[in-house]
């Protein structure tokens, strides 16, 4: 008996895996620049720069399909961080722009990246919605509020596929709050607001 057949397989295992994990290092260190201009993105999208928030959006997608190339077989599933950060940025550009949120063919992504940066987006909402109030455009904070509604409820079914999508449920549960907080900022806000108008009314 002989140990020629299991050296030449083990040989060959190795370099294999040497060259999966080589793959993994590289994704993950390079990827990181995807996850730094999508949150650049995003945060340009809070202050209103449009222009800023697009040209980075765009940076991230063009070195986003350029790693997916890398990624290939089971190596996909260290892509999904920096596309659902992705899928994230995109959804909030689209909202601030009044678009249509594209699909996961448009963005080009793995479905659980899509579901998981779409629950992502609903915290960016929540935030955009404060601070519409704070600057008194009530009317879009309460057209905002309504896609983020909408998104949470679309949404919600995807909890029970928590062991297939990590974190899925825990995301969800934490949407339900920031929906709820929103609702209610929005509602005092209007309640001030005609409160407002009707002594505005009464003074003239």
């Amino acid at each position: 008996m002989t140990l020629k057949n299991v050296k030449t397989s083990l040989n060959k295992i190795s370099k294999t895996l040497s060259e999966v994990q080589d793959s993994r290092e590289f994704l993950l260190k390079n990827t990181r620049e995807v996850i730094i201009l999508c949150s650049r993105a995003i945060i340009a999208v809070h202050k209103g720069d449009k222009k800023s928030a697009k040209t980075n959006l765009k940076k991230a997608e063009s070195l986003l399909k350029k790693y997916q190339k890398k990624a290939k077989g089971d190596l996909r599933r260290y892509i999904i961080t920096p596309e659902q950060e992705f899928v994230e940025a995109s959804c909030l550009v689209a909202i601030f722009e009044k678009k249509e949120i594209p699909t996961d063919k448009k963005l080009n992504v793995l479905p659980e990246s899509y579901v998981l940066g779409l629950l992502d987006c609903v915290g960016e909402l929540k935030r955009m919605i404060f601070d519409k109030i704070r600057i008194g455009e009530i009317s879009d904070a309460i057209r905002i509020f309504e896609i983020m509604e909408n998104m949470y409820l679309n949404l919600y079914p995807f909890s029970m596929y928590d062991k297939v999508v990590k974190e899925t449920r825990r995301k969800i549960d934490v949407n339900r709050i920031l929906v709820e907080d929103a609702r209610g900022a929005i509602t005092e806000e209007k309640r001030r607001s005609d409160l407002i108008n009707a002594i505005n009314k009464l003074q003239k």
